[in-house]
């Protein structure tokens, strides 16, 4: 009896590894804007349960986490070594052979999803995963590259345009797209200024290591104001909510907050905003 049990543990060490793995903070991060793509697109209350809509919605809850932050754990093992936010919030591969296998998985699981979703949210969906995988893989490795690093991780934006797609037929408006993926690009770097030190002592360029902090902070909050802006021109409502990010950068950046404490804000300051960003859109749906 004692050898199913061990095998036992090892399958739930496995697997909370996993789970810790595909950073269950940030799930929302990708789900979300799928919720907010369908709420813009729906056009009655019925297309809010569209079968393509339910599975971008659990592909990009889960199985997307474990292909991203796995491809991106698995080409950083070196550098992770410096990392002091893999002690103990995230996970540090050290070599597993499993994991490797899981992530393949999980991104030919995102191209299955050609069978279910229409044609207009396929483009995204390879946005999605060739950015996923440049992001970490040699020989592209955006994320060692100043600015590109920043650019390329517009592919959190791509599972709402896909959202979007599938549910209305057609691509959302072009502003949208813009203001999301200059988001994205502010939201990336932020998140890059607690990693300034440990990605110099590795040998490391980004955006945040050639800016600096006090850069850093500066580039977030103009590119947050310009993706302010361009939900603005859609909607000013839009841009007045998108307004709070570049405030909140510059009360960071003047304020005598750590940024590696202030990084961790974040996740329930965007669930605040997606979630108001999605009432919106169902008050439309509902009530329009």
């Amino acid at each position: 009896m004692t050898a199913p049990t061990t095998a036992t543990a090892s399958v739930r060490e496995e697997l909370s590894y996993l789970l810790t793995l595909s950073r269950p903070r940030f799930w929302l991060y990708l789900a979300g804007p799928v919720l907010v793509g369908v709420a813009y697109a729906a056009g009655s209350p019925a297309d809010l349960l569209e079968p393509a809509a339910v599975a971008l919605f659990v592909y990009f809850l889960l199985p997307a986490n474990v292909f991203l932050y796995g491809v991106n754990d698995v080409y950083d093992r070196e550098i992770d070594a410096e990392n002091p936010k893999k002690e103990d919030r995230e996970a540090r591969y050290e070599g597993q052979r499993y994991v490797p296998v899981v992530v393949t998985l999980c991104a030919l699981l995102g191209v299955a999803l050609v069978a279910v979703v229409p044609p207009a949210a396929w483009p995204w969906l390879a946005v999605f995963l060739l950015l996923g995988a440049a992001y970490s893989v040699p020989p592209a490795r955006f994320k060692t590259t100043p600015l590109l690093d920043s650019v390329s991780n517009g592919l959190y934006v791509a599972p709402g345009v896909a959202a979007y797609a599938a549910v209305a037929g057609s691509q959302p408006p072009v502003l949208a797209v813009v203001g999301g993926w200059l988001w994205a690009m502010a939201m990336h770097t932020f998140s890059a200024i607690p990693d300034v030190d440990p990605d110099r002592r590795a040998g490391i360029r980004t955006t945040a290591t050639v800016l600096g902090e006090r850069r850093a902070y500066a580039y977030c909050a103009l590119a947050w104001l310009a993706a302010a802006g361009a939900f603005a021109a859609l909607d000013p409502r839009l841009g007045a909510l998108l307004l709070f990010y570049p405030a909140i950068a510059v009360a960071i950046a003047t304020a005598s907050v750590p940024v590696d404490r202030a990084y961790w804000w974040f996740p329930a300051i965007n669930v605040v905003v997606g979630a108001l960003l999605t009432m919106g859109g169902l008050w439309r749906v509902f009530y329009g």
